[in-house]
């Protein structure tokens, strides 16, 4: 390999460590920002560690740090950087892969937790005195305005007791008002497919772009290895 297609390649590889290092970063702002304004993590316990906003920040911190191991690398051109590298991005891949797999495979287990957790969470509020469980009565208050629902399957998971989040008129302010009738467990349910999916759509673009870097890397380390450098 002669030397131009070696600086072309390492220009590629800082060049696309470097993009994904902005997606990192990026991903780790969107996380942090949905982690703030998020209404929904109260309601449904038992997938916090999956949320979709801890997804974010969780893989856009550790692509930021792997990613910046390859910048460093292809730059300084590091023969112990860029291998750690590609092991820490192989790793990651896999990881990927994996929790790839659990989604699709555990697809209906995840369903049926979805709904425990916020039937559980309605009975809380349900059973609660009025200065009990704020949040989780804040939060289910919330996702009923918000996508105009009532309930986990319907208004009649209330038994009569009928929070005026469910109001259909703007503001509620009558004995007697007509109340949102679908449940918000499709509803809620859709937002989060979309969550994922628009979060599945960046982990495939980044997975790309990962993969050429694996490629460019074990080249150019290799080309490194024969001819003794990359230790300076």
């Amino acid at each position: 390999m002669n030397h131009s297609c070696v600086n072309c390649l390492k220009t590629m590889l800082i060049h696309l460590n470097f993009l994904c290092w902005l997606c990192g970063a990026f991903v780790v702002a969107f996380g942090e920002f949905q982690m703030m304004h998020s209404r929904f993590a109260s309601l449904i316990t038992t997938f916090w560690p999956i949320y979709p906003a801890n997804t974010l920040v969780v893989t856009g911190t550790i692509v930021t740090c792997v990613c910046y191991v390859g910048v460093l690398g292809g730059m300084k051109e590091n023969r112990c950087m860029l291998i750690s590298f590609f092991v820490l991005l192989f790793i990651l891949m896999l990881v990927e892969l994996a929790m790839a797999c659990v989604f699709l495979v555990y697809s209906r287990e995840i369903d049926t937790y979805f709904e425990r957790d916020l039937m559980r969470s309605l009975e809380i509020y349900r059973q609660s005195s009025p200065e009990g469980n704020k949040t989780i009565k804040d939060d289910f208050d919330a996702v009923q305005h918000l996508f105009r629902c009532c309930g986990v399957h319907g208004v009649a998971d209330w038994k009569g007791d009928i929070p005026i989040s469910c109001c259909i008129n703007n503001p509620c302010n009558t004995l007697t008002f007509t109340n949102w009738e679908e449940g918000c467990l499709f509803k809620l349910r859709n937002w989060f497919a979309r969550n994922y999916v628009s979060t599945g759509a960046g982990v495939v673009t980044m997975f790309i772009i990962q993969f050429i870097c694996l490629c460019i890397t074990i080249s150019i380390f290799c080309h490194f290895k024969r001819r003794g450098l990359g230790y300076q």
